[in-house]
């Protein structure tokens, strides 16, 4: 990435003079300083990055104040109206422009993350959106302002290009705990930009929550470029048009896409419905709640995204996410009941509600990412664009549903068909078990608990005994006498070549670190002991974690 960043404009001269240093644009400076990568955030193939909390939370935060940026105008709507002197219609046109911008964003951006390098892809498009985002800050015009919420819209797809790093990142059996972290901030940038938008025009200006946005952006943008790390393409043989191609080809052979798409398109279309019917609920008698009571509402939710990291670390870290999944749309079923037939005379249901679709979502959201991302490493991001346009296909059909039906029966009616939606998830749960490898069935067994998980810990246990003992080994080098460390190695090597290729995965993985941790004279560690199934004295010059560097 460094060579990237050096001068290739000036020519060879056959003398020794000095070329004067060519002149850069200032376009080439920024572009520069973008591409640009810090030392501790370059990619090292022997020294992968580490999924650290810290970066996981960067990227939750993220994910959160970037997806914000398609909600801030829908409280606001009647403000924004009055504003550019248009009619409601077309004011409502705002956000239905930046979900068509959002659905291309995520057909035709997300997949390239399985062709470029994430960080400047990433980096690029947060740059791109806030420096845009300074037209919806100061544009009086209308129409100007519905073609930049269009163009900001799309490349608002960020989150769904950090999802599948995050997939690539954290170890298997930490992986739904990564994701929620993120899940969950998308989720809260769902919610929060309802009340931060409503409150700071109830009391300042609709512009000023759009200069906060654009300021958040570059925060985003120069957290990220300090810290994201740089990460290899998966595929650099497909050109863009067979990648396109390849998200059908991919949906249709692998039935746990399948089965995470429907119910992820069922389940999210109760979001929808729910959130959009509700300002109608509590508007009309008997609440007839102000606007910013109605905004402020949606902080209910917020205290709900809290729940799914420890809900992940413990249960779908540890068991098949069909049961997560299983779970959640439960919860979803149970909370909308119960908001559906007393929500008209108590806004205890309305509230139960809120909390129970947020839980259930949330659960059911993260244990199909976590089951789906397994599916292929190299085209994670491909399997996020499907899985994403099926929700997203769902939460467009919550929305039209959720109003024409509210409009026709009410409350009651609307919160049926929402009651339907999930009956339909959970039906595709039931068709499909956990250890099904076909389409439909139960065949493999009905064990919730995951499988991998004793060889993942035991794979875990060996790198970090091999790991300590080779250390110790290395360490006691310098005196004349045997360390028990040592010892214990040659006992190792005694064991014969049957035993110490138990698991030929951790052993080859120890063997490629230490060769890249080779400096100077030092020597490979010596396997012909191995090889021949005698115990030999072997050199321990260098070893793993003790080379000083």
């Amino acid at each position: 990435m460094a060579s990237s960043n050096q001068d290739f404009s000036v020519g060879e001269h056959c003398d020794d003079s000095p070329s004067p240093p060519a002149k850069q644009s200032l376009w080439n400076k920024a572009y520069n300083l973008l591409t640009y990568t810090p030392k501790w955030a370059r990619y090292d193939p022997a020294d992968p990055p580490r999924f650290s909390m810290s970066l996981n939370v960067l990227f939750g935060f993220a994910g959160c104040f970037t997806v914000a940026s398609l909600y801030y105008s829908h409280p606001i709507l009647n403000i924004l109206a009055a504003e550019f002197d248009v009619s409601y219609e077309r004011a409502s046109n705002i956000p239905t422009l930046a979900q068509a911008g959002y659905a291309v964003g995520l057909l035709f951006l997300c997949p390239l993350g399985d062709l470029f390098r994430r960080r400047v892809f990433v980096l690029s498009l947060v740059w791109f959106t806030g420096t845009v985002w300074i037209g919806l800050c100061v544009t009086r015009n209308f129409n100007a302002f519905l073609v930049l919420t269009f163009i900001t819209a799309v490349t608002t797809v960020t989150p769904q290009l950090m999802l599948p790093l995050v997939g690539d990142l954290a170890p298997p059996h930490r992986r739904a705990t990564a994701l929620s972290i993120v899940v969950s901030g998308l989720l809260l940038g769902m919610l929060i930009a309802r009340v931060l938008s409503g409150v700071v025009t109830q009391f300042v200006s609709w512009r000023v929550v759009y200069w906060i946005a654009f300021g958040l952006q570059y925060i985003i943008l120069v957290l990220l470029w300090f810290f994201m790390p740089d990460y290899p393409p998966t595929n650099k043989s497909l050109n863009y048009f067979s990648m396109l191609w390849s998200i059908i080809t991919i949906f249709f052979s692998n039935p746990i896409l399948v089965q995470a798409c429907l119910i992820g398109f069922f389940t999210s279309s109760t979001f929808t419905s729910y959130w959009t019917t509700l300002t109608f609920l509590l508007a009309e008698p008997p609440y007839s709640l102000p606007p910013l009571y109605i905004g402020l509402f949606a902080l209910i939710g917020v205290g709900s995204m809290c729940f799914g990291p420890p809900y992940s670390r413990l249960v779908i870290d540890k068991f098949v996410p069909l049961f997560s999944v299983i779970l959640g749309e439960l919860i979803c079923l149970t909370g909308i009941t119960i908001g559906t037939y007393i929500g008209t005379f108590t806004l205890a249901g309305p509230v139960i509600e809120a909390v129970a679709i947020d839980i259930g979502l949330q659960t059911a959201q993260i244990a199909n990412r976590s089951a789906i991302y397994g599916i292929r490493a190299d085209a994670r991001n491909r399997v996020n664009t499907a899985y994403m346009l099926s929700v997203f296909c769902g939460q467009l059909m919550g929305t039209a549903v959720g109003n024409y039906i509210f409009a026709e029966g009410g409350w009651i009616k609307s919160g049926s068909a929402n009651v339907g939606f999930i009956g339909g998830a959970l039906v595709i749960c039931l068709l499909r078990g956990p250890w099904e490898k076909g389409w439909i069935g139960w065949r493999g067994g009905w064990g919730i608990r995951r499988r991998d998980l004793k060889k993942q810990e035991k794979k875990d246990e060996e790198n970090g005994e091999v790991g300590q003992l080779e250390r110790s080994a290395g360490n006691g080098e310098g005196s004349g006498e045997s360390s028990d460390a040592e010892k214990t190695l040659h006992e190792k090597d005694k064991e014969g070549p049957e035993k110490r290729h138990s698991a030929p995965e951790c052993s080859q993985e120890r063997s490629s670190t230490a060769e890249s941790a080779l400096s100077g004279d030092a020597r490979p560690v010596d396997e012909t002991s191995v090889k021949d199934g005698k115990a030999v004295e072997r050199p321990l010059e260098v070893a793993v974690g003790d080379t000083g560097q």
